[in-house]
This record gives structure tokens, C-alpha cells and sequence, in this order.
């Protein structure tokens, strides 16, 4: 159904990593993924090893056990995994794109040694602490705090909304000190560090969101990431997770519009097909149309990063124009299904919940928004 044909123009590598993953995904997670919706749990210590083997944990990483893949690649493999749910390519992207990346990017020789091997074979799981409780859009106001008490840090404050938070075995905690913002490794266990899981939740259900909590927590000197100070650490780190969410919301969209089409052809209203009639076929059109735009700029932006000319600005616009226009497909699907397309028997509407929150996290709507303007005018507008 992909009328512009996009994997074409993909290379036989970047072919073959959807092709593994996409067969990884319907044999071990597309039919079980509604059930552990439902049930609102995830089972990432199981599919950790498994995700390890498959090669997707920091797979766009070099060396240290990582696959050393290209962007494309990358961007490919997160489309296969979102298309069975956000929240399988959100373990992923916390995994490869933040925990990881952090400390492949700003950690030390030792940091590196001891964490990345483990984290991609999936033995070790990490998390990622910027987001606050009150404290979203403007991270540079965190209320984390970090001092030195002889050589070591103590760590005091608080993060929420973290992925994978109450089953990680470290976390990359984010925290002012008086040199200005650092990073820290915080294993697992370390005393006064402590997650909770957060509950109640109606979207993303089928993965681990917790609330981190730092009380005196006493680290050595050589937990501080080395390699960077200031908000450019974390920031260089998100730049990387929008990547995967750029593609990995096509592969959400696609999801919802192929069940839209399998149901358009088969449910009969007035003795025909509802596939036949011209509302109908409108509508999926415009999904087509919006899944074939939003596939073009995850390529076309995977492409510039590979050749090292992508902007954090080009990012932006991919995170915020993808997920829109996955978030419209899935309305409309929904619209196509009818009274099924509320069911869990459907892919539909447990996407269409996933990116209610994909559209707000990693940079909401009005701060990419923001981004944009900045780059059309030359002036920023967030304060």
C-alpha cells in the first residue's frame, strides 16, 4: 500500500534490518502487545536479551557491542518496532538514543567499559532522569541538585515520566551543580535513590513510566559523565531519541492505516464494501498521502545524518510534522473502523492513545513549534 514506494530507494542493508526486525515483531510482540496494553505492564527484562540479540539496542553506536549501523538503519528498525507499539520503541529509543548515547557521547573510558557491552546486549537496562515533576519544556530550571562533599557528589531532587525508571540497573541522572549541569551514572540500588512506577495510565501502557527519587544519594567522583557541561549534554541526547521517534511514528501510522484498508474492504454497509464508497476512499487517501510525507522526511532527514549535515532544527521538524501526521492517520482510521476500532482487537485505537503522549514527549508540539520559528525568524519566543 506504500504508493510512493519508499523502500526502494533503501539500501539491501537497511532492507534487511526491516525485514529482521518487522519478522522479530510479529513473532514475539504484535501478538501479545494488546494484552500487556491491557494489563498495563511490559516485560522488559525478557525482551530485553531478546532486543539485545537482534541487534537494535544503541545499533546506531560504534564498538563497546553496539552494530555500528547507519541512521537509516536505525530510523528503519524504529519504524518496525512502533508499528507494534510506541511504548516497544520507546524501551529502545531510552536504551540507545538517551541512556546509552550518553554515555557513549560524554562518559568515560571506564563509564563506557562497564555499561555499554552490558546495555546492548540487553543485559543491563538503563533509564534517562531530565524530565521533573514540574519541570518539562524547561529543563534548564531543574530543581535536581547536585554538590561535592570531599570527592564525592551527593545528589538531591526528583525526575519523572522516566521510561524504564523501576527496572533499570542505572540511570542517567541530570543535576545543577556549581559548575553548571552535569551528568551522573547512578547504579541501581544506590543508596537514597529509589523508583516508583506510575499508574493509572490511559496511553503508553504497555511500558514502564516511573517517578525517580534522589535523597542524599553519595556517588564517587568518577560517576559524573566527564565529557560535558551544561543543558548541550541532555539536549544532544534527546536530539537523538526525536530521530527514532521521527521514523518510528510512520511505522504507528502505517500500522493503524493497513487495518483501516483490511476493514474498508471487507465490513459491508448497504450491501457493498464501505471501501467502495467515495467518503471512504477519501479518507484513506489522505492517510496515504500523509504516511508517504512523513516517510519521504524521516528518509530524507536519515540520509542527512548519515552524512553528517543533520540540524537539530531538522529534527524538529521531522518529530513534529511526523507525529502529526501519524496521530491524524490513526484518527481517521478509527473513524473507518467504527464502534470496533475502540476494541483492543484492533491495533487502531491503542496507537492512537500511544501518540497522544509521543506528541507531547521528547519536545512538545509548541516547543518544536518554537524551534521552527527561531529558525525562520532569527528570534526566539520561549520566554
Amino acid at each position: 500500500m506504500d504508493v510512493l514506494r519508499l523502500d526502494d530507494q533503501l539500501t539491501d542493508e537497511e532492507r534487511m534490518v526491516r525485514d529482521t526486525v518487522r519478522a522479530f515483531v510479529a513473532e514475539k510482540i504484535t501478538p501479545h502487545v494488546g494484552d500487556w496494553f491491557e494489563a498495563g505492564t511490559f516485560p522488559s527484562r525478557e525482551l530485553g536479551p531478546e532486543l539485545g540479540k537482534l541487534g537494535v539496542l544503541g545499533m546506531h553506536l560504534q564498538g563497546y557491542g553496539c552494530a555500528g549501523m547507519s541512521a537509516v538503519a536505525y530510523g528503519v528498525a524504529c519504524r518496525e518496532l512502533e508499528a507494534a507499539d510506541s511504548g516497544l520503541r520507546s524501551f529502545v529509543s531510552v536504551q540507545g538514543s538517551l541512556a546509552m548515547a550518553a554515555i557513549y557521547k560524554y562518559g568515560s573510558e571506564e563509564q563506557k567499559q562497564e555499561w555499554l557491552p552490558r546495555m546492548a546486549a540487553g543485559e543491563a537496562i538503563g533509564c534517562f532522569g531530565l524530565t521533573e515533576p514540574d519541570r518539562g519544556s524547561d529543563p534548564g530550571d531543574m530543581l535536581t541538585r547536585a554538590h561535592r562533599d570531599g570527592s564525592d557528589w551527593v545528589l538531591n531532587g526528583a525526575k519523572m515520566w522516566i521510561t524504564n525508571g523501576s527496572i533499570a540497573d542505572v540511570a542517567v541522572v541530570w543535576a545543577k551543580t556549581d559548575e553548571g549541569i552535569r551528568g551522573f551514572v547512578v547504579p541501581a540500588g544506590t543508596p537514597g535513590f529509589t523508583a516508583s512506577d506510575i499508574h493509572k495510565k490511559i496511553s503508553l501502557r504497555a511500558s514502564i513510566t516511573s517517578e525517580l527519587v534522589l535523597d542524599d544519594v553519595r556517588l564517587p567522583a568518577d560517576a559524573v559523565l566527564p565529557d560535558v557541561t551544561g543543558l548541550k549534554g541532555p539536549l544532544g541526547c534527546l536530539s537523538e531519541a526525536r530521530y527514532g521517534i521521527l521514523w518510528g511514528v510512520v511505522g504507528a501510522g502505517r500500522s493503524c492505516y493497513e487495518a483501516a484498508v483490511e476493514y474498508a474492504k471487507t465490513r459491508e454497509q448497504f450491501g457493498k464494501p464501505i471501501g467502495s464508497f467515495q467518503l471512504t476512499q477519501e479518507k484513506l487517501a489522505w492517510m496515504e498521502i500523509a504516511l508517504g510525507q512523513a516517510g519521504l522526511t524521516a528518509l530524507h532527514i536519515g540520509r542527512l545524518k548519515d552524512e553528517g549535515k543533520v540540524t537539530p532544527q531538522q529534527v524538529s521538524f521531522g518529530k513534529m510534522a511526523n507525529v502529526r501526521a501519524a496521530l491524524d492517520t490513526a484518527r481517521q482510521a478509527r473513524t473507518i473502523l467504527g464502534a470496533n476500532g475502540i476494541t483492543l482487537e484492533y491495533p487502531v485505537i491503542r496507537h492512537m492513545n500511544n501518540l497522544e503522549s509521543v506528541l507531547t514527549y521528547e519536545g512538545t508540539q509548541e516547543i518544536h513549534t518554537l524551534v521552527l520559528g527561531q529558525a525562520i525568524t532569527g528570534i526566539p519566543a520561549y520566554r
